[in-house]
Formats: C-alpha cells, structure tokens, sequence
C-alpha cells in the first residue's frame, strides 16, 4: 500500500463504517473499541495523573469520548466530561446511547452542559483540576474552520495549557484540523498525543497532532478490500429539487445486430433503473424496431445495415459528441467489418475525452485490434479476459487479482472481471465484489452490469468507483431476485431489483 493510500479521507472513515456493519460489525462495537483504546492508553503510560477531564462534542467523535470516559472511571481515574452543545443534540444513536449510560454514572463521572457560550466559564473550572485533557470535540467531518462552541473550546483549552500544566490528548484527530485538505483554517487543539485509528488522517504532523499514534478498533481488511454499500454511497449523487434532464448522466449504447436485439435493450433498461437520465441506442435499422419494441422508455437511433459497419461512424461519432459515456458491445455481433469499425469508434470515444465501458463482442473487437488509453472499464469473464490479454486465469483469487490488477496498470484502464467473485482494478487499486449467485449465469446479466456502471461513470464517477458500485448494485439485485425466483430468474427480474438495492443503500445515509 502506498504511502497515498495509507492516508484515510473523510469519506473513506464514513465508507469503513458502513462496510463494517455490512460484515456485521456494528458501529456501536467501533466506537466502544475507540474509547477502550483512549482508556487503554491513558492507564498505560500516565497512571499517576488521576483528574481526567473529557471535552466532547455532539457527534461521533464525542461519543469515543464518553466511551473514554467510562472506561477511565471504572479503572479509578476521576473523570469530569464537559459536553460543549445540548445533549438533545447529540446526533447519532450510538453516541446518544453512550451518553445515556454514563448520565447514570452518577457517581463515578461528573457531567456538565455546556449549551451556551455564557456558561465557558464551566469548562473553565474543569481545565483547572486537569492532569490530562482529552480531546473529543470534532473529529474528521469538519470542513473549513471550528465555529461556535467547539471553537470557544478549542481556544480555551490551547490557552489554558501552560497555565494548568495539562497533557492534551486528542481522539482520532485534533479538533478543528480539517482532514479534506489536511488544514488548519482556524483554531485546532495543539494536542501532545493524537491516537488515531485504523489508518492515518491528512494533516496530522507533529506541530498540531504532537505524537500519532494509530490504534485498531476492530475494523477488518475485508471492509477495504471488499465492496460494500459504504462503496456506493461514495458515489450515489443526491436528487435536489432543482436537478433537471442530464444532471444525472448522459448514455449512447452501440450494439445490436440482426441475431441480437435483447443484449443492448437490457443495458440500457438497467442504467435507467440505475439513474440515468437520458439513454440512447444506436442500432442497425435491420433490429432497431425490436429494440424499441421492448419499452416505451428506450430512445433507438436507427444505423443504415444490418449490422454497425463503415458507413455509420459519422453518425455515430456525433452522437458521442453530446453523451457523457459510451457503451460499446452488447449484441454486437462479430462481422469482420463491425469488430474494425467498434475498434475505430472506441478510439474515436477516447479522443474526444468520454468515459467508455466495453464488454461481450467489443471486448473481441479490442483484443484483434487493440485497446485504446483513456477513461475506459472493460468488463470481460474469465474466457474474455484470456481473448483479450493472452492469459489463463486460475481459481485462487489472490492470483487472479495480481494479474487483474497486472493487466489493468499495463493497458491503463479499469479492468471488472466478472466471476464468482467479481475484481476489479485500475491498476493502482484493488476490490472484490462478493454479491451475486449462480443463477445469474443465465444471459443478458453482463448487459446489466454494464449499464449500471455506465449510468455512475455518465454521473462522473471515477471508473474504478463506478465499477465497483456497480459490480455491488448488480450482484445485490440478481440476490434480491434469487430470493423471489430462486435459480429461475431471468435477467429482467434482475433489473427489476435495482431501485430497491440502491433506495436500502440511500437509506444507511
């Protein structure tokens, strides 16, 4: 793993936790994980500072703290937690339920609210006893600078410290640090320790961070190296009310032939039912009317032949000038004259700068002629990826996504190898979809796939996301339909279950 790699954005800590919970692991068990870790460390190095005051915020990062804080009192530390908001205020349940336990350590932690900046003076008075403060006000979420009470906190704090002689020790990061940029836009706790878990976070360098220590909450390589919900809601973009035609992307599917009229009908079906706002068909007018035929919601464009050929990359070209992504393959066919001519198109699509996603026949048009660089996914089986690159592919899957991920960063293009368990890479990057089941070897689920992953590119995701989500969202919606139609299912039930897929993943927001 890179050093770049290494380092966790904001939204990486949010994908982690939803992943987790998708193994099982719930988010409360992390957070307990955290505060024990905090409590840990404490006990560990500093047994003789007994006056512990745990300065926490509303959301999550308060709620590590409060976790702390129990521990702490429970290993005979005198604990003091001075909660800077109202406690009605507290966000999240898990936060709110350890909020709830320690308002009945009534004994053992002292409690005070700090809900207005008339009452400062409160923490104040805390700061004073303190042999260690620990930092548990904001934690990776902020953008931009600390405002209102957490920034009267920070301040405080950073200018009491010489005062009072206290050790500050900050939780996941020092409050204030915006770890989007990695910045200090404002005030940050200057924190002598910072123990930060499962991975770095931008920004945090000696001067604010004082000494980082990382900690393991529990948090399982397989919730980084798996695709989960927390994958897709990266990427999942937001309906606001003044969203209008084409915000949501914008797909031309090439393919079809006089043999194959369902392969491009249930692409295109599928990126709809994925989001996407405008889909197109470019088809041979010898199946353009069957094509449309299968739904009023398909735009068919009519192409001279009955199979794509010379003559109609003119037409075609123009159509990619006004899309956002291009899908080239399903039912194409494999004339001699069509396989050159969807080898032309995919470079004419790269040239123009457009995000392509090549499968079925198009892959077989690239590995006689070629395979262009650009913003491409190509998504070929195992006996694809052989045509395709010359290689064998075994049943070890550690093997097979060293070769995935060889092939990807040679030919320098995303690479959605479909198989029991799907891989993906772009070369630098690495995932594995387990979703799906083996009813979903029954025709016409690659055509699914790829207008799913199209319908994410055309929304501007990165190809590997877009990938990787869309390797999730098929899989998941092929199981929602094994559950209805057990191994009988047939590719239509399959897109029917995508709205559902992607409207329980909105629902973990």
């Amino acid at each position: 793993m890179t050093e770049e790699n290494n380092i966790l954005a904001p939204a990486d800590v949010y994908r982690l936790d939803i992943n987790s919970k998708y193994l099982g692991i719930d988010t409360l068990l992390l957070m307990e994980n955290a505060g024990k870790n905090i409590a840990d460390f404490i006990a560990k190095n500093f047994p003789d500072k007994k006056s512990i005051v745990v300065v926490c915020g509303t959301g999550n990062n308060g709620g590590d703290g409060f976790v702390a804080a129990r521990h702490l009192a429970s290993m005979g530390y005198r604990v003091k937690v001075v909660l800077m908001g109202n406690s009605q205020l507290i966000r999240s349940e898990i936060a709110r339920k350890n909020w709830e336990i320690l308002k009945k350590m009534v004994f053992s932690v002292n409690v005070e609210e700090v809900n207005d900046s008339l009452y400062i003076n409160k923490l104040e008075k805390a700061l004073e006893k303190a042999d260690i403060v620990i930092d548990a006000i904001l934690g990776v979420g902020i953008k931009g600078a600390a405002r209102g009470l957490a920034n009267e906190a920070i301040k405080m704090i950073n200018n009491l410290k010489k005062q009072f002689h206290y050790l500050v020790i900050s939780i996941d990061v020092p409050s204030g640090l915006d770890t989007f940029d990695g910045k200090a836009y404002g005030n940050v706790i200057k924190a002598d320790y910072t123990i930060t878990f499962h991975r770095l976070k931008k920004g945090l360098n000696k001067a604010i961070a004082g000494e980082v220590i990382i900690a393991s909450i529990g948090i399982p390589p397989e919730a980084d190296s798996i695709v989960g919900p927390g994958d897709v809601l990266m990427i999942l973009k937001e309906r606001h009310p003044w969203s209008h035609k084409g915000d949501f992307g914008s797909i031309l599917i090439i393919g079809g032939s006089r043999k194959f009229s369902g392969a491009p009908a249930l692409a295109a079906l599928a990126a709809l039912r994925a989001g996407a706002d405008l889909v197109q068909i470019a088809a041979p007018e010898s199946v353009a009317p069957i094509i449309r035929s299968f739904s009023p919601d398909l735009i068919v464009i009519p192409l001279r032949g009955e199979n794509i050929n010379r003559d109609n990359v003119s037409e075609i070209s123009n159509l990619i000038a006004k899309v956002d992504t291009v899908v080239l393959g399903p039912g194409l066919g494999l004339e001699e004259e069509t396989l050159e001519t969807a080898y032309n198109l995919a470079n004419i699509i790269s040239k123009k700068g457009k995000t392509l996603l090549v499968d079925a026949d198009g892959l077989k048009a690239l590995a006689k002629y070629g395979i262009p660089s650009g913003k491409t996914v190509l998504t070929p089986h195992a006996g694809e990826f052989k045509i395709l690159f010359g290689v064998e592919l075994e049943n070890d899957l550690t093997i097979r996504g060293e070769k995935v991920l060889q092939k990807a960063k040679e030919y320098g293009v995303t690479i959605l190898l479909k198989g029991h368990v799907d891989i993906i890479s772009d070369g630098k990057r690495i995932k594995y979809n387990m979703t799906g089941n083996p009813g979903m070897t029954v025709g016409g689920t690659g055509d699914i796939l790829s207008g799913i992953v199209a319908t994410f590119m055309a929304q501007s995701a990165d190809p590997f996301l877009a990938a990787c989500a869309g390797a999730f969202i098929s899989g998941a919606a092929g199981d929602l339909a094994f559950q209805d139609k057990g191994y009988e299912l047939i590719a239509s039930d399959v897109i029917e279950k995508i709205p559902d897929v992607i409207k329980s993943i909105r629902a973990l927001r």
